[in-house]
């Protein structure tokens, strides 16, 4: 994927994950201060992440709360102001906020990863289009504070790339460059882990639907369910999701351990392209 600043994203790929929140569901409070938050980006990238994910807002399944957007701008521009000029990787800015994602794009960020699928803010859309960025659109229901309640389907995959296909069709719509559209099936937003698992399992159907595929099952709650709770279960229970993914069509796997996900995804790749000759 070509970036609007004319860097180039080779799929598949590694996305960092970089929480500078006090609340994130795994690393919650680790890198809110900021030179902290610098050095673990500047290792992420070192240890072979292709993408940083700074995000200032958790979206933890209990207990998440919305941050305002001064707050929101006080805990990431800091960061991504300090990292721009450093990281050879793009940066991508996590956030609902057409607000934050406008400054973090006139600091050097090439990417808004959006939950909401640009239909939180009224003002997303317009101001990706204006920067041709790239966006992640990702599959929710309900928001960052309560989407668990909102985990009901007839057809989890059905429903999931029905929703993705109109949001792709809407962003394109609004201007931004099909070339830079991203979809995320939302693992573990609004789903149960059958729901995480029917996905994962149907994630050659998502890949399908003809653009990039990002899947952030990173240390997430189903996992630890199934691999078990202990740091060494979840990195496992990780590397397996992961591996899948990558092996099943994904373009990115969001992470918290690129060192071990660089691996993990060199592996699935070369059994992919080995499978499609």
């Amino acid at each position: 994927m070509r970036l609007a600043d004319g860097r180039v994203i080779q799929f598949p790929a590694v996305m960092g994950v970089l929480n500078v929140t006090p609340d994130s569901f795994s690393d919650g409070g680790r890198y809110l201060d900021r030179d902290r938050a610098i050095a673990h980006a500047l290792e992420m990238e070192q240890q072979g992440a292709d993408i940083i994910d700074i995000g200032g807002e958790s979206t933890r399944p209990f207990g998440a709360r919305t941050v305002a957007v001064e707050e929101e701008l006080s805990r990431v521009m800091p960061v991504l102001e300090a990292l721009a000029p450093r990281l050879r990787t793009p940066i991508s800015i996590d956030t609902r906020k057409a607000a934050v994602a406008a400054r973090a794009i006139e600091a050097g960020a090439a990417i808004i990863n959006d939950i909401s699928a640009l239909e939180h803010d009224a003002a997303m859309a317009p101001v990706a289009a204006r920067a041709r960025a790239a966006v992640v659109l990702m599959h929710m229901r309900g928001g960052a504070e309560n989407h668990l309640h909102f985990a009901r389907y007839r057809d989890v995959v059905a429903e999931v790339i029905a929703y993705l296909r109109a949001r792709a069709e809407a962003a394109i719509a609004a201007g931004i460059p099909r070339l830079r559209i991203i979809i995320d099936p939302g693992i573990g937003f609004a789903k149960t882990a059958r729901h995480n698992l029917a996905l994962l399992g149907a994630l050659p159907r998502l890949a399908a639907v003809g653009y990039p595929v990002l899947v952030g099952s990173s240390r997430k709650r189903f996992i630890q369910r199934i691999a078990g709770s202990s740091p060494r279960e979840i990195e496992f229970g990780t590397a397996a999701a992961d591996t899948i993914a990558i092996a099943a069509g994904a373009s990115i796997i969001r992470v918290h351990d690129p060192g071990a996900a660089k691996a993990v995804m060199k592996m699935a790749a070369a059994i992919r392209q080995s499978g499609a000759r």
